[in-house]
């Protein structure tokens, strides 16, 4: 399912924040997989598919960031390709994959 967007992938990911600070929902659970991997939410009995590496090792990087921005650069993302992975990571959001890190809210 989330696999990068085509450059300039619409509405979706223009609410997600880049510079916000996100984690896999607790009730998620990653299955690497050699297309990427599943992802599967315990609470919503979704199943998510990542179709790619580099997506997987962003979501991965996801807690040890300050921000998805840092998260995905960690995994390699060049700045050209960030709106691509923004609409993946929106759509992982969007299906309750991930969630913001309310505990780096209050952290400075």
């Amino acid at each position: 399912m989330p696999e990068p967007s085509p450059p300039g992938a619409g509405a979706q990911s223009a609410g997600f924040d880049l510079d916000a600070a996100w984690e896999l929902h607790p009730q998620v659970a990653v299955r690497p997989e050699p297309f990427g991997a599943l992802l599967y939410h315990f609470g919503t009995r979704r199943l998510s598919f990542l179709k790619d590496r580099t997506l997987l090792t962003g979501v991965r990087a996801l807690a040890d960031q300050p921000s998805a921005r840092a998260a995905l650069r960690s995994a390699g993302v060049e700045e050209d390709d960030l709106g691509r992975y923004q609409a993946a990571l929106a759509t992982l959001a969007d299906s309750a994959m991930l969630v913001r890190r309310a505990a780096a809210a209050g952290k400075s």
